[in-house]
């Protein structure tokens, strides 16, 4: 989070907050389980009422933002689920709803975005990963498969890439067209969903294409980078509540009339915890201002975000389990639920060692 908010975002932080108090507690998390979709529409809507979803759209196509860079406040909020790991597509519904707000035409601006910005309809990212698309007559043929697809099999709508006329391309297909099948997967996390999605020969007109015929590069690189620093966000959020919530528990725990806080071994822990933490932090925000104005480094520091806050999140919650004792390893007890969605946005998007090496190429190209 940015170490000043303006006044306009101070607000919704503190609403975004009171929100998720109410309509997301950890009670409800847990109480999401079983259910198939992983989160409740009608939250959901109430979410999108809020602004969540219309952050990165533009003014004109219903959008709006508090700063300059809508990005920079949608942080915020991805950073606020991550505190108390909410239900909820944020990351994909933002990423569809930005790329059809950037590269949509018309037709498609006014057919897909209304549903998303009032929560009515939701849209998932295939990621940057294109798929095949063979040229027929009027129309295309799209073939591949899709691993990991968060809310693939909730989603009324799918951005997918595919390669067409000597570059890429990005096509929205409904979820219900001929061909299409999405397999749900089963996830650590109790209430994040991902599904496999499969194009079998999944005909479409040309007018399915978002922008222009293999000009899509460019959209695609940062559709990618908007959903690393969101999953930053996130991710951050829950490194923080683990951090207070430990550093809380040590402060009331005593042993031998003395406050477990006050033993200099676990001072020199939590000190490092907090090193780690503030780090994240910092690279998180750097990200994000980098790929909210464009930047030229904003891949670097995208991957680089990715690559630190990775492995030290989930080593950081690791140590926090082991300072509550035996306690922090029962199922009743809420760090299991913080680990499974540092875990598994550790796995998503590229891993940390996937993004080193990014960083590394491209270090090693610059100097060349």
């Amino acid at each position: 989070m940015e170490l000043e908010l303006t006044e306009e975002q101070a607000a919704f932080v503190e609403t975004t907050r009171r929100f998720l108090a109410a309509a997301s507690p950890l009670s409800a998390v847990r109480a999401l389980e079983p259910h198939p979709d992983g989160f409740d529409r009608e939250v959901w809507r109430r979410a999108a009422e809020l602004g969540w979803t219309s952050l990165l759209v533009a003014e004109a196509d219903g959008g709006g933002s508090f700063s300059d860079h809508g990005l920079t406040d949608l942080v915020l909020v991805a950073e606020e689920m991550g505190r108390v790991v909410a239900a909820g597509p944020l990351g994909p519904v933002n990423v569809v709803a930005e790329a059809v707000s950037r590269a949509g035409s018309t037709d498609q601006r006014a057919g897909v975005l209304p549903g998303l910005l009032s929560g009515e309809q939701l849209a998932a990212w295939c990621g940057p990963e294109p798929i095949d698309a063979v040229v027929t007559g009027s129309g295309l043929s799209l073939r591949g498969t899709c691993a990991a697809v968060e809310a693939g099999a909730q989603a009324d709508h799918l951005l997918v890439a595919v390669r067409l006329e000597g570059g890429l391309s990005q096509a929205l297909v409904p979820a219900g067209a001929p061909g299409l099948t999405i397999t749900p997967l089963d996830g650590l996390d109790l209430v994040r969903r991902f599904a496999e999605v499969r194009f079998d020969d999944v005909a479409i007109d040309r007018a399915r294409l978002l922008g222009p015929p293999g000009g899509a590069g460019a959209e695609i690189d940062r559709q990618w980078r908007v959903a690393c620093v969101l999953q930053c966000a996130e991710t951050v959020g829950a490194l923080d509540h683990v951090f207070a919530m430990t550093l809380e528990y040590l402060g009331d725990r005593y042993s031998f009339g003395r406050p477990l806080s006050s033993y200099q071994a676990l001072k020199h822990r939590l000190a490092d915890d907090k090193v780690w933490l503030e780090a994240c932090h910092g690279i998180a925000t750097g990200a994000a201002r980098a790929v909210a104005a464009d930047l030229p480094n904003a891949g670097e520091l995208t991957s680089a975000a990715m690559a630190w806050i990775g492995p030290h999140a989930t080593e950081l919650i690791q140590d926090c389990i082991q300072l509550h004792g035996g306690i922090g390893i029962t199922w009743e007890h809420d760090l299991h639920l913080y680990l499974r969605r540092a875990t598994v946005n550790r796995a998503t998007l590229g891993t940390p060692e996937e993004h080193a090496e990014r960083v590394a190429t491209g270090l090693l190209g610059a100097a060349s």
